[in-house]
């Protein structure tokens, strides 16, 4: 039986794709959702014309759904992105970065699913309020932009749980069956990744992204922007080893944003250029030890998911009859 959020997304597992900002990808969106979890777009800082073409290329090549994610308060075109999800039927859209209430009645009234990322029970409780149909809840794992608040998963997911009563997908530092396992157990409906779905055989990032991620330790990943009050989780190189220098040497806000720019990500994801640019990370980074299709990954996240849970609740039973 599916659970909530497969019958509201129309998927068939409840594991939907991070969106990535700038490097985001079609065929790693296409890979996901033809593996039957939900495929993401992420528009970051791209021009609309650039989403467009994504947007094309992903309903040429699938049926299936797909989710477009539009970071409110990074994008300069967020009420063009909404004009375009509409214009393409796009089934699913996720908010982020941003208030998305001024947004939520008007995707509803075009049919789409929404979609909002959070950080706390305050924002959950405001966006469900809002009307979101889904909340990801988003822990300090996660890699990229995140919340200053610094709540992590394990806390996070079962407080946000408890306050709402729409669906709650968790984020942050999960990538495998026993992440998956974990999640349904603090009271989530599904999880997303990011990071994970970076080092797979179908996402198209610079090899020496996925080399780096398959070599990482649990320490692999630094946060930078602490002092400026703009939280990144990125790994470890030689320019965010000197950006975080600079920050503690009175680096402005304004500075801070160039040198964080989507064109710098692109430069260190997509071209491989760790001393000029920078790569996002979680830290389930530690936890990677393939590079497998998006398929193979999904099934057996699953696969491993069900063993998990199956084998704790005997633990439990077991411990349970040995007390009476």
């Amino acid at each position: 039986m599916m659970n909530q959020v497969c019958k509201l997304l129309t998927i068939n597992y409840p594991i939907i794709q991070g969106g990535m900002g700038n490097i985001s990808s079609a065929e790693l969106a296409i890979a996901v959702s033809e593996a039957g979890g939900l495929g993401t777009i992420g528009c970051g800082t791209s021009s609309v014309e650039e989403v467009e073409s994504k947007i094309r290329h992903i309903k040429k090549r699938t049926d299936l759904n797909f989710s477009v994610n539009i970071a409110i308060n990074v994008t300069p075109h967020t009420e063009e992105l909404i004009e375009l999800v509409i214009k393409h039927q796009v089934p699913v859209v996720s908010l982020s970065a941003g208030n998305p209430a001024p947004y939520i009645p008007l995707l509803h009234d075009n049919g789409i699913t929404v979609i909002t990322l959070v950080a706390s029970v305050k924002h959950a409780q405001k966006a469900e309020k809002a009307g979101a149909d889904i909340l990801v809840a988003e822990g300090f794992e996660a890699a990229g932009i995140n919340s200053n608040l610094e709540l992590t998963t394990f806390t996070l997911i079962p407080q946000i749980t408890a306050s709402v009563k729409v669906p709650v997908i968790a984020a942050g530092g999960i990538g495998d069956g026993k992440g998956l396992a974990a999640a349904f157990m603090l009271g989530a409906s599904g999880v997303q990744m990011g990071t994970r779905f970076i080092a797979t055989k179908e996402m198209p990032v610079h090899d020496t992204y996925k080399q780096r991620l398959l070599n990482a330790t649990d320490t692999e990943t630094m946060i930078i922007g602490r002092q400026i009050g703009r939280v990144r989780r990125v790994l470890k190189n030689d320019y965010a080893e000197e950006l975080f220098k600079r920050e503690w040497e009175g680096l402005t806000l304004e500075q801070y944003n160039e040198l964080t720019s989507e064109t710098l990500h692109v430069k260190g994801a997509i071209d491989g250029d760790m001393k000029n640019g920078f790569i996002n990370s979680g830290q389930v980074s530690g936890l990677i030890s393939d590079i497998p299709a998006v398929k193979d990954l999904i099934e057996e996240m699953m696969r491993e998911a069900r063993g998990y849970m199956i084998n704790s609740l005997k633990e439990l039973d077991s411990l349970c009859d040995e007390k009476d």
